[in-house]
């Protein structure tokens, strides 16, 4: 596993500088306890139940996300990638932001749409021969809790995974938005990275509405 010290944006915080690109970081993994998220994301309130540890959180899966209701930091979960702006052809959740100039992304792009996405380590596939290498990134070797800089939607429809049988309900979705790769990241993905936060940087997006 990969040092990933550093790797905190605090400069492009909610800027992004490409367009789409759905094949970036779909995979993460959350391996803290509930309460060690509560305890670093200053939770006021926890709606996910019982939380166990997910060791591999895919697009379209639920995971839990923490952010502003009823002026409480809520710790909820939300299912992984926005819908595609097409409705045509197949519909594959947009699991990252890289133009927020983009009127799809721009009504979701406001204070109260913030969200920190809990995360212990990211994987990035390496383009090895005959098959992609995953490589996992995280603080230290600890991997100890950052997050993802999110934002969240409510939508409704189908999604889910298939084996779950998805029906058309009330979704809360979310993504995370994206930024230059550094020289940790850049070598494996050299396109683009998530916009990585730690304490103190997560304190000031969700509950700040500036």
């Amino acid at each position: 596993m990969r040092d990933a010290i550093g790797l905190a944006q605090r400069a492009l915080l909610f800027r992004a500088l490409a367009a789409h690109d759905v094949g970036m970081c779909n995979l993460y993994s959350l391996d803290r306890g509930q309460d060690a998220i509560r305890k670093a994301f200053g939770v006021e309130r926890d709606e996910t139940g019982n939380l166990p540890p997910l060791p591999a959180i895919f697009p379209d899966q639920m995971a839990p996300v923490v952010r502003l209701a009823e002026g409480e930091r809520a710790l909820a979960m939300m299912r992984w990638g926005f819908p595609s702006p097409s409705s045509k052809g197949p519909q594959h959740p947009v699991t990252n932001v890289r133009n927020v100039r983009s009127p799809y992304w721009r009504p979701w792009l406001k204070p109260e749409q913030r969200c920190l996405v809990p995360v212990s380590s990211f994987s990035e596939y390496a383009d090895t021969k005959p098959r992609k290498t995953p490589v996992w990134f995280a603080l230290d070797e600890d991997r100890p809790l950052f997050a993802f800089a999110g934002i969240w939607r409510p939508w409704t429809g189908v999604r889910g995974p298939k084996r779950d049988e998805p029906v058309e309900e009330e979704h809360r979705l979310y993504a995370f938005l994206t930024t230059e790769a550094n020289g940790v990241v850049g070598p494996v993905h050299p396109k683009a990275m998530p916009v990585l936060l730690t304490m103190p940087e997560m304190a000031h997006v969700v509950g700040n509405t500036g």
